[in-house]
Parts: structure tokens; sequence; C-alpha cells
């Protein structure tokens, strides 16, 4: 989920550990819960640094060993920890508590977005994505919004909570058969689909479609359960030439790879090198896939510069491309 939404679940939770005698005895107590909460919902995205670093590293990444089972422990005994020092009311018993029930829900909602986590991390390395909740869901920030205005404003704190998670549970299930109902149409529309990803988007009744078959690749759009295929490439073998060998040495490109699922490639010779170019075709926007790695070569196949990251024009690729000045 988005960092917005991370925040408005730790609050929800920290408002719902008021419930707790040792928590509603101290003023103390409860700022340290809260910021537990707050802290504990926000921790498993700290390696967003990384885009700080360049976006292979990022790419590679994000949502994986932070996101994993044994986080579930080290992230709630670190924040704990440190603010058991700070708010000794808390309790460390509390503060591990309601720091780990934090933590775990972030790295559980996480796995229903199509970007998905390792949360499986160290059994496999495999990422884990349902695809049917989107990264920022107006409905599950709405609710929690509206069930922390009630809070202050005076409604039963258990009763308010109790409340939202049972609507958000309700609301997930009937996100994820919607989610099955359109791999069902889309099945029936291109029987022979070998893989279907059907991702959600920030629209309640619309979804990204990706289909994979033994010659093909379609993508399109589902409006309810109405499936519009916008384009069909062929499903060409990425070739085992000196062009593809030479790019595949660059980290974009293979932080590209390793985690797009359906994508096309091309070569493209031109006057100011050899252009290899890989386009991940899960995210269609306005005719538009932004979604690439690219990797501009020199006569001698060697790398001159390379992006991988999202591009919405020409001019700003060229600008990621250009060599950097010293």
């Amino acid at each position: 989920m988005d960092t917005g939404t991370h925040v408005v679940m730790g609050i929800a939770l920290g408002a719902l550990a008021t419930v707790d005698p040792v928590v509603a005895g101290s003023s103390q107590a409860a700022i340290g819960i809260m910021t537990a909460t707050i802290i504990g919902s926000q921790i498993p995205d700290i390696d967003t640094v990384l885009k700080l670093k360049n976006n292979a590293d990022y790419i590679r990444n994000h949502r994986g060993i932070t996101h994993s089972l044994p986080m579930l422990a080290i992230w709630p005994l670190l924040i704990s920890s440190i603010l058991y020092f700070i708010f000794p009311a808390a309790t460390f018993i509390h503060l591990l508590l309601w720091t780990f029930i934090a933590v775990g829900l972030h790295i559980f909602v996480d796995i229903f977005n199509a970007y998905g986590t390792q949360a499986v991390r160290p059994f496999k390395e495999t990422w884990v994505a349902f695809g049917f909740i989107n990264t920022f869901d107006w409905f599950i920030f709405g609710s929690h919004v509206v069930a922390i205005a009630a809070w202050l404003l005076g409604s039963p704190v258990l009763a308010t909570f109790v409340t939202l998670y049972v609507i958000l549970a309700l609301y997930y299930v009937a996100r994820f058969v919607t989610q099955r109902m359109i791999k069902h149409a889309v099945q029936n529309l291109i029987p022979d689909s070998e893989e279907i990803i059907i991702a959600s988007t920030i629209h309640f009744f619309q979804w990204r479609v990706a289909v994979t078959t033994k010659d093909h690749y379609y993508v399109g759009r589902a409006f309810k359960r109405n499936i519009s295929i916008y384009e069909k490439f062929d499903r060409l073998p990425v070739p085992d030439n000196e062009i593809i060998r030479s790019a595949k040495k660059d980290k974009n490109l293979a932080a590209f790879i390793s985690f797009s699922k359906v994508y096309n490639w091309r070569i493209e010779e031109k006057l100011d090198g050899t252009y290899v170019t890989f386009t991940d075709l899960r995210y269609r926007s306005n005719g538009h896939y932004p979604f690439v790695a690219v990797v501009k070569l020199d006569d001698d196949l060697k790398i001159i510069s390379s992006y991988t990251g999202w591009i919405f024009s020409t001019e700003k690729l060229h600008k990621k491309l250009a060599p950097v000045s010293i």
C-alpha cells in the first residue's frame, strides 16, 4: 500500500490499543503505543531510500528482505527496545505486541497488490502478489479516515474499529471474487491462455489485463466483467546474440527482467548507438507502456548508458540516457 494508507492503518491500531487497560490508564503509555504502531506500520518500507541510489537497486530490493518473515520479529524488537526507554509506562511487552501487529499488518496487506512482497523469504524468494487491491485504494484509505474521525469525535473505540475491520474484510473478499470472475471471462475469451494477470487500478470497476499464450501476448482492460483487448503482440523469444548478451550485463536491464513478468523487446540501430529496449506490458496507460528498461551500446557493444523505470516521454528518456558530464 501507499505511505498514506500505512499511516492511517497505524493510527487506527494505536486507537484500538486504547482498549488495553495498560494503555488506557496512562497518557504516556497511549502516546508510546500510538508511536509504536505508526512507526511499525511504516518501517518495512524503509528500503524506499534505495530510490536515492538508483532504480535498479530499488526494483530488485523494495519489499524484499524488509518484508520477509524474520522481520516480523526483528522490527518489533528493534522499535520496542528504543521506545521503551522513552515511554516506560507502555511496558516493553505491550510495545512489542502492538508493534508486531503493526508490522505484520503492513507486510500482510502488501501481498494483495500487483507489486507484492517476498513475504515467505527466506524459505522462498518468490514474490507473493495477488493483485486485487491497488497500491492506493480510496475505499481502504477513506474508511480508515472515517473511523479515525469518528473515534476522535467520541465514538466507542472497540465498536468503531471492529466495524471497520469487518467491512474491510468483506471488501477484500469482494475484490477477490471480482478478480476471479474477470479471470474466468478472460479464459472464455482467450481459451489458449497460459498465464493471466488481472491487476486492480485506482478505479473500482477497472482492471488491467495481460495474457500470455504460446505465441502471443494480449493487453487490455476489464470494466466490470466486460473485457476489451487493446493490443496483441507476437511472443518472440529473446535472442541469444552478442547484442543481447552485452545488454544483459547491465544492472538496470537485469533488475527489470527480475521484476517484469510480461514484456517484449526490440533492438534498434541508430546513428548514436544500438538501443536495446524491454517494455513491460502490464502497465498500459493511455496507449503507452511507461515501464521500460533501455540499454544504449556503442559500436563495440560496450554499454554507454542505461535506464529502467517509468518513462512517459521520449524527451525524458533521452535525458536519462544522456552521458553524465564530468
